[in-house]
C-alpha cells in the first residue's frame, strides 16, 4: 500500500528526541525518506537509522554553515522542512539577569537557525516548484512569559519571519507555516535541569509541583504529547494541507485563554 509521502524528502532539524524525534518517526512511517539532523543522537534515533529510511547528520546549527552541510544531504531534493531545533532556559533571575550572550545563544538557536537552514533549503525548492516548511514556534509567540523572555521574543521573531516568508514564495508552490505549542511532554520541561526542575528549584516546591500548576492551567489537564504536535506537523507537510500557508496552527490543550 502507497503511504502518503512515498517519494518525498524530509529534513528535520533538532531531530534526536523529543517533538523532533516524533517528527522524524511520523514522516518515516509516511513513507518520506528523511534527513536527520542534531548535535547528538539517541539510541532511539539510531534504531530509524537501523530501518533505512533515516539519515542523521551531527550538525550544531548554532554554527552557519552546519545549515549549508544539512541541506546537502538531502542530495538535491527537498520536499519537506522541519525547523524544531530550539531551547528555553527558564530565567529565574529576570530580566535584568539575561546578559547579551544569552540573548545572542537563544535568539541564534530558535530564530537564525531556522532563517539558515531555510535559506539553504528554498533553492531547492524554488527549483522544484513546490515544497512545505514547518517550523515549530510556541504559544509564548503570543503568550510571552517573563519566565523565558528571550525565548519569547525568538519564537515572536520566527512566526512573523514564516509570514512573511509565505507571502513571498506561496505563489511559487511553497507553503510555510508554523505549529506552535503549548506544554509537551519533553527534556525541557521534564528533564533534570529543564523547566520544571529550574522553576521549582527557584519557587521552593518540587517539579511535578510545576508541572501539575501548569498542567491545570489547560483546558485539557495535560500536557501534549511529542506524538500529538508531530502529527499536527505531518499533516501541514503533505497534501491534505495543500491550500494552508501562512497559518500558525496552535496545540496546546486550550492553554491560551479563548474565553
Amino acid at each position: 500500500m502507497t503511504t502518503p509521502l512515498e517519494g518525498r524528502t524530509a529534513v528535520v532539524t533538532g531531530a534526536s528526541k523529543g517533538i523532533g524525534l516524533a517528527v522524524v518517526t511520523a514522516l518515516a512511517r509516511a513513507g518520506a525518506t528523511v534527513v536527520a539532523g542534531s548535535r547528538s543522537s539517541t539510541p532511539e534515533l539510531d534504531t530509524l537509522v537501523k530501518e533505512g529510511r533515516v539519515t542523521w547528520v551531527p550538525v550544531d546549527l548554532g554554527e552557519p554553515a552546519d545549515a549549508e552541510r544539512l541541506v546537502q544531504e538531502a542530495r538535491g531534493r527537498l520536499d519537506i522542512l522541519v525547523n524544531n531545533v530550539g531551547a528555553a532556559p527558564a530565567r529565574t533571575g529576570g530580566f535584568l539577569s539575561v546578559t547579551d550572550a544569552d540573548w545572542q545563544h537563544i535568539l541564534d538557536l530558535n530564530l537564525l537557525s531556522a532563517v539558515r537552514v531555510t535559506r539553504a533549503a528554498l533553492p531547492l525548492m524554488l527549483e522544484a516548484g513546490r515544497g512545505s516548511v514547518v517550523t515549530v514556534a510556541s504559544v509564548n509567540a503570543t503568550l510571552p512569559d517573563p519566565m523565558v523572555i528571550d525565548y519569547s521574543a525568538g519564537k515572536a521573531a520566527l512566526v512573523a519571519f514564516s509570514k512573511a516568508l509565505s507571502k513571498e514564495v506561496g505563489p511559487k508552490g511553497i507553503r510555510v507555516n508554523t505549529v506552535s505549542p503549548g506544554p509537551v511532554r519533553t527534556d525541557l520541561w521534564l528533564a533534570e535541569g529543564g523547566v520544571a526542575d529550574t522553576v521549582s528549584a527557584a519557587a521552593d516546591v518540587t517539579p511535578d509541583d510545576v508541572v501539575a500548576q501548569v498542567a491545570g492551567s489547560t483546558a485539557t489537564g495535560r500536557f501534549s504529547t511529542p506524538e500529538e504536535v508531530a502529527d499536527l506537523v505531518l499533516f501541514l507537510a503533505g497534501d491534505q494541507a495543500a491550500n494552508i500557508t501562512g497559518s500558525d496552527m496552535i496545540i496546546d490543550g486550550g492553554f491560551i485563554p479563548t474565553w
